[in-house]
């Protein structure tokens, strides 16, 4: 909801003349872009990744585009790597905040994404993360016990400061008695105030007491050639607690086997983050503005395997 508020408001505030699509498809925003000589606009990851697609298969690109913004969710660095292939003349800015926090509480800007492009190692590494912490917010990173840790150290975000939203109508006060307001979001924050967000803490997967961010699989199933779109989300199990089930729409023409996905994911990371099940989708199910649906997900993959057994 924040995010088209702020970039009505943004746009209203630069002059700008303002083109809306009723809905999205990749045709359609792109027929957009060359029809209105659009210079700026905003996307969420799922629709990024479906202009790559189109643009790459015309083989034409977007010469009156200047400046793309991302977010809204994770955007895998493969998606990041083709979007300034293809588009190397656009500058690239993602952001990072709540409707709560009103909302920006990080900034990956132009300068960070064309050091990437260059190159620079540490510049590419921060691909991955939604930027540096805006000067006005304070963030903080708690462990389990609720006590701050140390940069790197992954917990639970909390942010601070007076763009914060201090009540929800109708509900508890969210602060707590220092003015911190709890994103449920898991992440950490680097030595540059970098930060870098691996998602909800509720869909953290524990599988034998170890703590598996979706989104971690999710980057490496995704560098597979034959991967389109992933899911990663826990599944009940009497052994581990949880077990780790992954959701694959494969590339158009293309049959990928489960057990080399599995094996791929093996070589890159620990084989505790290993999925323990894969299955094959047409599609995964998104909101309207392109956010994946993980809680329908859960459900759908749960009751599939429930009827299968």
């Amino acid at each position: 909801h924040i995010a088209g508020i702020a970039n009505l408001l943004s746009n209203l505030y630069a002059g700008r003349r303002i083109v809306y699509l009723t809905q999205f498809d990749a045709q359609s925003w792109v027929d957009a872009v060359r029809r209105e000589q659009i210079t700026n606009a905003m996307v969420v990851p799922t629709m990024l990744s479906r202009i790559c697609d189109l643009v790459e298969a015309e083989g034409e690109g977007l010469p009156t585009l200047r400046s793309l913004s991302y977010g809204g969710a994770r955007t895998p660095s493969t998606v990041l790597r083709r979007v300034m292939r293809l588009l190397p003349h656009v500058d690239l800015v993602n952001a990072y905040g709540l409707t709560e926090t009103s909302s920006t509480i990080a900034v990956l800007g132009p300068e960070d994404h064309r050091a990437a492009r260059d190159g620079d190692p540490v510049a590419i590494d921060r691909l991955s993360s939604v930027g540096r912490v805006l000067p006005t917010v304070e963030v903080q990173v708690r462990g389990p016990d609720g006590r701050p840790v140390a940069a790197c150290e992954p917990g639970e975000i909390w942010v601070r400061g007076e763009q914060v939203s201090g009540e929800y109508a109708g509900r508890d006060n969210p602060l707590d008695d220092d003015g911190w307001f709890p994103t449920r979001d898991r992440g950490w924050v680097d030595e540059e105030d970098y930060l870098f967000v691996e998602g909800r803490a509720d869909d953290t997967i524990i599988r034998g007491g170890e703590n598996v961010a979706p989104a971690e699989v999710e980057e490496v199933l995704l560098s597979h050639p034959d991967v389109a779109e992933c899911a990663v989300v826990g599944l009940p199990d009497d052994e581990w607690g949880q077990r780790i089930a992954a959701v694959v729409v494969p590339v158009d023409g293309s049959t990928p086997d489960a057990d080399a996905l599995r094996e791929h994911v093996r070589t890159q990371l620990r084989g505790s983050k290993t999925p323990d099940v894969v299955v094959f989708h047409e599609t995964l199910p998104h909101t309207e503005t392109g956010k994946l649906l993980r809680r329908v997900v859960q459900s759908d993959l749960q009751s599939e395997l429930d009827a299968g057994a």
